[in-house]
């Protein structure tokens, strides 16, 4: 796992987002160095207090959630894949007010950067 202080992501058309600590899980290198092949697949984490503290001390179980995460992965047709925890679900599974869960919604602008990012970094 790779951690850096910020990361800082530029939309297709959009302004940069930076994120405070985020970390990146790089599974096909961690398999590579246990003699095992997996395609390209990282896991992106991001954590900012200032958005999900409120939403942990409302309700302290979305921390098994925390940081969000974005996904990154090679199909084998070559094609890339990003997929993420929808807000709306998180907010389900652990019963978030409505009003919280805009601060969750920065994973989605993220996936997207990801997306847009041609090695999912």
């Amino acid at each position: 796992m790779t951690t850096s202080p910020k990361y800082r992501w530029r939309l297709a058309e959009g302004p940069v987002i930076t994120v405070g600590d985020a970390a990146r899980i790089d599974f096909a290198a961690d398999a590579a160095a246990a003699g095992l092949a997996l395609r390209p697949t990282r896991l992106l984490m991001f954590g900012n207090p200032r958005a999900g503290t409120p939403v942990i001390v409302a309700k302290p179980a979305v921390a098994l959630d925390l940081p969000l995460k974005v996904l990154v992965w090679e199909a084998h047709d070559g094609g890339v894949w990003v997929g993420y925890t929808p807000p709306e679900e998180l907010g389900e599974r652990h019963n978030v007010p409505p009003d919280l869960l805009v601060n969750l919604r920065v994973v989605e602008a993220l996936a997207a950067a990801a997306a847009a990012s041609p090695t999912g970094r």
